[in-house]
């Protein structure tokens, strides 16, 4: 079609004669692709180019598979572009790592020029839907959430996190969903990296995990009802996100060393006298 705005496949290949062939294969299916035949050179090229999607080897020369993944996951602007691994052979420790590392895909060598086409096209088709439907889904999401806090619910206690990319998007829906049943698959989900990617990624970025995040939240919130309002403790617990009071009692005594009842009765009096002055 005249004018339409062709993807960009980069392909970083060390075998000459199978990066020809990807490429030849490429541009007869339509697309824009991009070569490179060492990891530093393909690092280059996908920060330069911004690629729709990206495959590469594991043993490439002058930086691996695993590193130029791990780097282009560092950034912004890459962290998100699909990821195909083409290798001749990866065993159960190879997938692992690649998974970790946040690859969306592996093909084993030699593979065809049709089975790297429908590698992509899935890919691409999960990269366009996933943009479709991120926007609509949080703002549907973040509404939801905020039309089921009870009426009258105090704010939580303010605490940092950040607020930079790619983590804003994290923390917006934590916020937003908290006292819902979620765990780390819904937050993966709904910024579109895999859950052993954010993982990494929040860990790295903030030294704890998804779900202790999410028990920050969950612990600042029954904090402020415990101190602002005379309701139940099990209703306390259901409204922050707490199916079972039992678990809710657990993970308080653990971040807080008491009970909430106790924590409650210890701190209410200098609340409510700080706030009469």
């Amino acid at each position: 079609m005249s004018g339409e705005v062709l993807k960009k496949i980069l392909v970083i290949e060390q075998q000459s004669d199978v990066r020809d062939l990807f490429m030849e294969g490429l541009r007869a299916r339509g697309f824009y692709p991009i070569s490179a035949a060492s990891g530093r050179v393909g690092l280059q090229q996908a920060r330069e180019h911004l690629p729709d999607l990206i495959t590469c080897g594991i043993t490439v020369p002058e930086l691996d598979g695993y590193s130029v993944l791990w780097q282009l996951r560092q950034y912004p602007a890459t962290a998100i572009i699909p990821f195909i691994f083409v290798a001749a052979k990866m065993t159960q420790l190879d997938l692992r790592k690649a998974m970790e590392l946040g690859a969306n895909d592996y093909l084993t060598k030699p593979c065809t020029v049709d089975e790297l086409i429908r590698a992509i096209a899935v890919q691409l088709e999960k990269q366009s839907l996933l943009h479709q439907a991120k926007p609509k889904q949080f703002s549907a999401s973040f509404a939801q959430a905020r039309s089921n806090v009870p009426e009258n619910f105090p704010p939580i206690d303010q605490f940092d996190y950040p607020s930079e990319p790619p983590l804003n998007e994290v923390f917006q829906f934590i916020e937003a969903n908290y006292h819902r049943s979620i765990a780390l698959s819904d937050v993966a989900q709904m910024v579109g990296y895999s859950p052993a990617y954010l993982t990494n990624l929040v860990g790295r970025q903030t030294g704890q995990t998804v779900q202790q995040w999410i028990i920050e939240y969950r612990m600042a919130a029954a904090r402020s009802l415990l101190l602002k309002t005379d309701r139940a403790i099990e209703q306390i617990a259901t409204q922050v996100g707490y199916h079972h009071s039992v678990h809710f009692f657990r993970q308080f005594r653990q971040c807080h060393g008491t009970t909430p009842q106790a924590w409650r009765n210890a701190n209410r009096s200098a609340f409510t006298q700080c706030h009469k002055r």
